[in-house]
């Protein structure tokens, strides 16, 4: 695809400057994922519960469930998409996992997806220090990029990682007062904190290269927040010194994406006012879109964080698929709710139940739900597909 951008240049791989965010439960797998990297971009499949997308694991599941059981099905459900998303991309791109520090097993998915030969890991929601040690015998093969918000958290991450003899193939600098789902704030007040600025975090980080010696590392920088807009893209790109874009929402409301058709309208339907904030049960903030859901559980927090105790049997599916859950543990500046309940509602399109992750900046064709091609069309050249009225 021709733009006027430079490349991102991974491990010696010439892409385009467009990153697919990973996006859970089963909204970003195999199909999407692949789909980006067919247009020489990086693809991203989230490896939070893909069980959802196999008929056959769910029933096993449903079988003497135990967490154990979840965990392996899961890592089965993770082996096949990757596998798949790779034979689809037909050699093109590269196809990363993301998988969230949050998560009780993400050190095992960790290890999955590189043994079923994942091109990158990508992690956040938690300072990921110790993915080096995690993909242990795979750095050959792996390239590693961390999800942070700020440059401190950069700083960290680089000087641990160094004393291990690793460095970053790309740091992904998340914007949590544009991105969706879970963002990187300690709260909701803090969400728009001018340390989170992209052109500061991007001018920080570089002083941070400077400090540490790695300025001839050339360590790629990619944005992620609100950058579905060409205009954005350009500014980025030419004038901050980014070296690509991650999209997350504009990919989910694409034909390719995973999820199901009332999931991509119910996203892309979304006015702004209709897109806002909450405590979610990773104790982190997250965004998401008014449903009937979020509506009903906006108005009863106060109450139900007042009354939260800790009580391993509030994990009704018996899955713990998160270290700290703010319903399962008591944690009563949390979100009380089931995350994976309300996640896999969203993509079996059930609007009425489901949480609907979004980001909170316009998608680039309004409500239309068009293909993965065009999307990248408009992001990289302004180019917009002729839309139905």
């Amino acid at each position: 695809m021709q733009h006027n951008f430079d490349p991102l240049v991974i491990r010696d791989k010439s892409l385009i400057p467009v990153v697919q965010g990973g996006m859970g439960v089963g909204i970003s797998a195999s199909r999407l994922s692949s789909a980006v990297a067919r247009e020489n971009g990086i693809g991203t499949i989230a490896s939070i519960d893909l069980r959802h997308l196999h008929d056959d694991l769910l029933a096993e599941s449903k079988i003497n469930p135990s967490e154990e059981k979840y965990t392996e099905l899961n890592k089965i459900a993770l082996d096949r998409e990757i596998q798949k998303a790779k034979a689809d991309s037909e050699g093109k791109g590269l196809i990363a996992v993301n998988v969230m520090k949050a998560v009780k097993d993400h050190a095992a998915y960790v290890r999955q997806a590189c043994e079923s030969g994942a091109d990158a890991i990508v992690m956040g929601a938690g300072l990921p220090l110790d993915l080096p040690e995690m993909t242990e015998g795979f750095h050959k093969d792996v390239a590693l990029f961390p999800i942070l918000s700020e440059s401190r958290g950069i700083n960290i991450v680089l000087k641990r990682w160094m004393k291990k003899g690793i460095l970053p193939d790309a740091v992904v600098i998340e914007h949590p007062g544009h991105a969706a789902g879970h963002l990187g704030s300690n709260t909701i007040e803090g969400l728009y904190d001018s340390k989170f600025e992209f052109k500061r975090v991007i001018e920080e980080t570089l002083e941070v290269f400077k400090n540490l010696g790695l300025e001839s590392e050339k360590i790629p920088l990619i944005v992620a927040g609100g950058m579905a807009n060409f205009e954005k893209v350009t500014t980025a790109l030419k004038n901050w010194g980014a070296n690509a874009v991650q999209i997350g929402t504009a990919f989910a409301v694409t034909e390719e994406c995973d999820a199901h058709e009332n999931f991509k309208k119910t996203l892309a339907g979304a006015e702004t006012e209709q897109v806002v904030e909450f405590m979610s049960v990773a104790g982190l903030p997250a965004r998401g879109v008014r449903t009937k859901f979020l509506d009903s559980y906006i108005k009863r927090e106060a109450k139900l964080q007042s009354v939260a105790k800790a009580d391993p049997r509030r994990c009704t599916q018996g899955m713990n698929c998160l270290t700290s859950c703010g319903l399962r543990d008591g944690l009563a500046k949390a979100g009380q709710f089931c995350i994976d309940i309300q996640l896999s509602a969203a993509f079996r399109g059930e609007v009425d139940k489901g949480l609907f992750f979004r980001g909170k900046d316009p998608l680039p064709f309004g409500h239309a739900i068009r293909n993965v091609k065009e999307t990248i069309q408009y992001l990289l050249n302004g180019t917009m597909p002729v839309l139905a009225k």
